[in-house]
C-alpha cells in the first residue's frame, strides 16, 4: 500500500505501485524449489560469511546456522552452553573456565578443541586479520597489548587441556558472557582457516546446523542441513535465501510462493494486519532497540540544554507513532529498551508546544537554519519532514539533508550535523549496551556516541555498572545513569520497533527472536 501522511494519500506514489506491481507480476512466476528447503530473503548479497569480519545483522543471522560459540542466548535471552558444557566464575567475574563438550566436529569432520577457540579469539583480536569487531573480547588480559603488538600471545586466554580453557579479564566486566553470545565469538577451525586464508569467508566451516552448500553471488545462498549438528539435526533439509534487493519484488515472490517467510515491509503492514488471507499468518516480536532524534551536543544551539528541551517538548511521538507508524512499536521512555528496564525512569519531557514557544522565547534566537541529518531512505525522509513540520510551528527553521548511508555516518562521526534521526539496535540483551557506546565520553563520534555527550556522573554509574559484582548492583547503577540522561536531553528517545513477518500456511514452529544469533535454524517445519 501507499504510504498515508494525515490523511493524504500519495498519488504519484500509488500510480507509480500500481504500475510497478503489474510488472512484475508478469515477470515473476513460480519457479521449482528444493523439496524440503525453506526460502528466505536477503536485501542483499552478504559481505562474508566469516564470523570474524561479520558486522551487520544480516551477516550475523546467516552466520549462526553456520557456526557455535561457548555459549548462545536461549528464546528467554538467558545465557545457556553451548560447545562449553558448563563453566565456572571466579574472581567476581574477572575469570572464567570453560568445559568443553566432547566430539563436537567442525563440518570437515575435526572435533573441536579448545586450541581452536583459542586461536579463533586472538583471530579477533589481531590487527593483521582486519576484524572490526576486536571489542567484543579486548576485556581480555592482556589483549590491548596483543592488539598494539607489544605481545605475541594474550594472557588471558590458557589452553589447560584438550576440552578445557581459562579467560581472564582486565577486571571484572558483567556483559562478558553476554559477548561471547555474538557472532565475533564463534569458533571456527584453525586448520581449515590458514589453509582458505582470506577464502574462508566465502567457503565457511564451522559446527552449526547447516552448511554452506552453495553460493551464487548476488542471487543465492543455499545451505544443507549437517545431520551430524551436536545438538541434533534440523527439521528442514535446508535453508535458500535468495537476494532480492526491491521490497515490492520481495512481496510479490512471496505472494506466488517463491518465498517461505518475509519481513513485512511498512507500506505492506496495515495490508497484511486487515487481510482474511493474512492476517493469522502475521507474527511479531518486541525489538530491541531504540529510534531516537540525537542532537549535537557538543556545538551551538544544542550545546544549550533549554533549546535541547523546546525540540522535546514541540514534537508528539504518540501521535506519529500511532498514524504514520502505524503503531509498529512501543514509546520509548528512555535509551534503554523496555524489556531491558529493570528500574523506574523519570518521565522524559511530554507533548507540550505551548512550553517549547515559551523556551524558545525567552532563549537567544536561533540564527540560522538547523541542519537535520537523515538518511535516504525513504521512511526515514517522511519522518524527518513531520519532525521538521513540529518544529516549525513553534517557530525553528530546520534544514533537511539527506545522504546515503556511509557518507550519512561519516558526517555523524565528524560531529557535521545538529540534529540526526537514527536507530540502535542490541548486539547482546543487556543493558550496558544502550549506556556505554551511546553515551560513555571515551566514545565520541564513531565509537557510538554520536549526540557527542559528556557527564562525568554519567561515565562513572556506567563504569561501575561494567564491574558491579552482582545484578542489583548492576541495575543501581544503570538505572542511576539512565534517569541522569533522561534528564540531559542529548536525545529524544521515540520508540522501540515491533518487528513483523509473515509466513506461508505451511511453515511449523516459525518464531521471530529479539536477537538474531538464538535462531539456530533448528525448529523451524513443514
Amino acid at each position: 500500500m501507499p504510504r498515508v501522511i494525515g490523511n493524504k494519500i500519495r498519488k504519484t506514489g500509488l500510480f507509480s505501485y500500481l504500475i510497478a506491481f503489474s510488472l512484475i507480476l508478469v515477470a515473476c512466476t513460480a519457479r521449482n524449489r528444493i523439496e524440503g528447503y525453506i526460502y528466505y530473503r536477503l536485501n542483499s548479497n552478504p559481505t562474508t560469511l566469516d564470523p570474524a569480519l561479520v558486522n551487520d545483522v544480516q551477516g550475523g543471522t546467516i552466520s549462526a546456522k553456520l557456526f557455535n560459540g561457548l555459549v548462545r542466548l536461549d528464546r528467554n535471552l538467558m545465557v545457556v552452553p553451548d560447545i562449553a558444557e558448563r563453566w565456572e566464575t571466579g574472581e567476581r567475574g574477572a575469570s572464567y573456565l570453560f568445559h568443553l563438550r566432547r566430539g563436537v566436529k567442525f563440518a570437515n569432520g575435526l572435533e573441536v578443541t579448545a586450541r581452536d577457540v583459542k586461536f579463533s579469539f586472538m583471530r579477533i583480536l589481531d590487527p593483521r586479520g582486519k576484524s572490526a569487531n576486536s571489542w567484543v573480547l579486548d576485556k581480555i588480559a592482556g589483549a590491548k597489548e596483543f592488539i598494539r603488538g607489544e605481545a605475541t600471545d594474550v594472557a588471558g586466554i590458557t589452553v589447560i587441556d584438550r576440552h578445557t580453557i581459562e579467560i581472564r579479564l582486565e577486571r571484572p566486566f558483567s556483559p562478558f558472557l553476554y559477548l561471547l553470545t555474538m557472532t565475533a565469538a564463534y569458533v571456527v577451525p584453525e586448520e581449515e582457516v590458514r589453509k582458505l586464508g582470506p577464502d574462508f569467508g566465502t567457503h565457511p566451516v564451522g559446527t552449526g546446523p547447516f552448511a554452506v552448500k552453495r553460493w551464487d553471488h548476488n542471487s543465492e545462498l543455499v545451505l544443507e542441513r549437517n545431520d551430524r549438528y551436536f545438538e541434533g539435526p534440523a527439521q528442514v533439509k535446508g535453508i535458500v535465501y535468495r537476494v532480492i534487493p526491491e521490497d515490492l519484488t520481495a512481496v510479490t515472490e512471496f505472494e506466488i510462493g517463491n518465498l517461505d517467510v518475509l519481513t513485512i515491509p511498512a507500506y505492506e503492514y496495515s495490508r497484511y494486519r486487515t487481510s482474511s488471507r493474512w492476517s493469522n499468518l502475521v507474527a511479531s516480536a518486541k525489538g530491541l532497540n531504540t529510534y531516537y532524534l540525537g542532537f549535537n551536543c557538543a556545538r551551538p544551539p544544542f550545546n544549550n540544554f533549554k533549546l535541547r528541551e523546546a525540540v522535546a517538548c514541540a514534537i508528539d511521538k504518540g501521535k506519529i507513532l500511532r498514524t504514520f507508524y502505524d503503531g509498529r512499536g512501543r514509546l520509548a521512555e528512555g535509551p534503554v529498551p523496555d524489556l531491558l528496564r529493570k528500574w523506574e525512569v523519570g518521565a522524559p519531557r511530554r507533548y507540550d508546544p505551548e512550553r517549547a514557544k515559551r523556551i524558545l522565547k525567552e532563549e537567544d534566537k536561533v540564527t540560522r537554519p538547523i541542519q537535520f541529518y537523515v538518511t535516504s531512505d525513504p521512511e526515514v525522509v517522511d519522518i524527518a519532514e513531520i519532525i521538521q513540520s513540529y518544529l516549525r510551528k513553534v517557530g525553528l527553521d530546520v534544514k533537511i539533508t539527506q545522504l546515503e548511508w556511509s557518507a550519512y555516518k561519516a558526517a555523524l562521526n565528524r560531529g557535521d550535523e545538529d540534529m540526526f534521526w537514527i536507530s540502535w539496535w542490541a548486539d547482546y540483551p543487556d543493558p550496558e549496551n544502550f549506556l556505554f557506546p551511546l553515551f560513555h565520553s571515551s566514545n565520541h563520534g564513531a565509537g557510538g556516541n554520536r549526540t557527542w555527550y559528556t557527564n562525568n556522573e554519567v561515565d562513572r554509574l556506567i563504569e561501575e555498572g561494567q564491574a558491579a559484582g552482582d545484578a542489583e548492583e548492576r541495575d543501581r547503577c544503570y538505572g542511576r545513569a539512565e534517569n541522569i540522561i533522561v534528564r540531559d536531553i542529548p536525545w529524544v528517545s521515540f520508540w522501540h520497533r515491533t518487528d513483523f513477518t509473515i509466513r506461508q500456511p505451511y511453515v511449523k514452529k516459525y518464531r521471530i527472536y529479539p536477537i538474531y544469533t538464538i535462531d539456530k535454524g533448528t525448529e523451524i517445519s513443514f
